[in-house]
């Protein structure tokens, strides 16, 4: 049996996409609909900002996509930041019936971690995974140094997301630090926010989340995702459904590099077509 690549953004509202992914003209309203016919998954970022969405508009969401997509939330950093996981029971289980309506079209929901949260908190984690709903899938993001030296820590989590068949976020930022932000506001910023942490490929659950943090250089993006295109092939090939999720310093031309590396990604594993975008074929007729 193999597994499935689900590819997606960040977002899926973004005024940047309007002439590319999506018409001159679009509304906010329209947005996912035409988002989902290209893509097969989202972040969902805003739940980490905002909290848990109101009722009716999850259900609107659920009626805008096909029943194959996934949405992929983050927790709100009210529950992972500002609580640091404590007590988070009630604030937890509001945000999971929030998302009741999307509940077949659920991915990976996310825990990222502050970059401070230690391996000593690492309890807290372990209440929260102990209380995650067996029909909904994990993700959890570290960011805290200790989980990337290969040592106790990190040994410790990745056990115990293990024994919770809980995916571990990989965030490679290679791609973004691979040159110097120099005379680009967008890679300045993204300098500033990404966390600089090596790559530790591992799946420790069937829904492995990577976060590709592209350059602006469509050819440093290309060379550093080479070695995914082997490490996803043989992750579906063992029946394992990966989530790529794919950005760029700005996110201005997340969706077109998306497409590049979809295309490499074609190159040797059986995929289907990436959709056309809809602002492009609508330019096209005029």
């Amino acid at each position: 049996m193999t597994g499935r690549l689900h590819l997606g953004l960040p977002m899926w509202a973004n005024d940047d996409w309007r002439g590319s992914l999506y018409p001159p003209h679009a509304g906010e309203g329209g947005n996912l609909a035409d988002y989902a016919r290209v893509f097969s998954a989202v972040e969902g970022n805003t739940t980490f900002y905002s909290g848990a969405p109101r009722g009716e508009t999850v259900a609107a969401w659920a009626r805008r996509v096909p029943a194959d997509f996934r949405f992929c939330f983050k927790l709100p950093a009210s529950l992972t930041h500002e609580h640091r996981l404590w007590n988070i029971e009630a604030g937890f289980d509001a945000f999971v019936a929030a998302l009741a309506p999307l509940k077949a079209q659920l991915g990976p929901l996310m825990v990222q971690l502050p970059r401070d949260f230690g391996a000593e908190e690492l309890p807290q984690l372990q209440a929260l995974l102990d209380r995650w709903p067996a029909d909904i899938p994990c993700a959890v993001e570290a960011r805290h140094p200790e989980f990337f030296h290969k040592g106790e820590a990190e040994t410790t989590l990745n056990r115990m997301l293990i024994s919770h068949g809980a995916n571990r976020v990989m965030l490679d930022v290679r791609p973004l630090f691979s040159t110097s932000a120099d005379g680009h506001p967008g890679m300045q910023q993204a300098h500033g926010e990404k966390p600089r942490r090596p790559l530790h490929v591992i799946s420790t659950g069937c829904f492995p989340v990577v976060r590709f943090i592209g350059h602006i250089d469509d050819a440093i993006n290309l060379a550093y995702f080479q070695p995914w295109i082997n490490q996803l092939k043989l992750w579906i090939n063992q029946g394992i459904s990966p989530f790529l999720f794919v950005h760029t310093a700005d996110n201005r031309r997340s969706p077109e590099m998306a497409r590049q590396l979809h295309a490499a990604l074609g190159e040797q594993l059986t995929l289907a077509p990436l959709a056309d975008f809809p602002g492009e074929r609508q330019t096209s007729l005029f």
